[in-house]
């Protein structure tokens, strides 16, 4: 069985794509998915960045900090339905942000309703902090979410940005998709693979 871990901001549609993509690996391969938190609001503090993109990132530490609220005091394993509950309704549903949001997420999981409350709070931002930089610091770079680190038979962790990719490849496509990236991230001395991006992400 390989490992495979996911680090997600709750609000980036890629991430959720991705997301979604990795569930597919895990009926058609021998993978299982752990999930973790990174908060794109987080890393971008600070940054010179265009005024849409601010407002977005301005509005992505609440579900980020309900993400991580959740695991901190239930555990990681929760992270799984609920990064699914909030994303049904952040992406499928285009529900707006906020604590009804975060409260029918958190009750889809039977996680307690108290922790919409850390949406307005910073005391997890440090628990943010270094979640965000265990999932970036092997990459190498502050690329952000999708991050993958893949643990091999041999223990070795192989760690990357991406695949951004859109819509969700399904069954045989999914495998297909993640045999090339581990090849190719598995791959010594390769650094990047890119073009530009043609498509907005489809989420469904």
């Amino acid at each position: 069985m390989t490992t495979a871990d996911l680090w997600f901001d709750p609000k980036c549609p890629w991430a959720w794509i991705t997301s979604r993509w990795l569930l597919e690996v895990e009926r058609v391969r021998s993978v299982r998915v752990r999930f973790h938190v990174l908060s794109l609001s987080l890393l971008n503090e600070g940054r010179a960045v265009e005024p849409w993109y601010r407002e977005w990132l301005d509005s992505g530490w609440g579900p980020a900090r309900v993400a991580i609220a959740a695991e901190r005091r239930c555990g990681n394993e929760v992270l799984r339905d609920l990064y699914t509950a909030l994303g049904k309704r952040i992406h499928l549903d285009r529900a707006p942000l906020g604590r009804d949001l975060y409260r029918d997420a958190l009750a889809e999981c039977d996680l307690p309703a108290d922790l919409a409350d850390a949406a307005g709070a910073t005391e997890h931002d440090d628990a943010l902090r270094e979640s965000t930089s265990a999932g970036l610091g092997p990459v190498g770079e502050d690329l952000g979410t999708p991050a993958i680190h893949v643990t091999g038979p041999d223990g070795e962790v192989n760690a990357f940005f991406g695949p951004v990719v859109t819509p969700v490849p399904r069954g045989d496509a999914a495998g297909r998709l993640w045999d090339g990236v581990v090849l190719v991230a598995g791959t010594d001395g390769f650094f990047e693979l890119k073009r530009a991006r043609t498509r907005r992400p489809v989420v469904s």
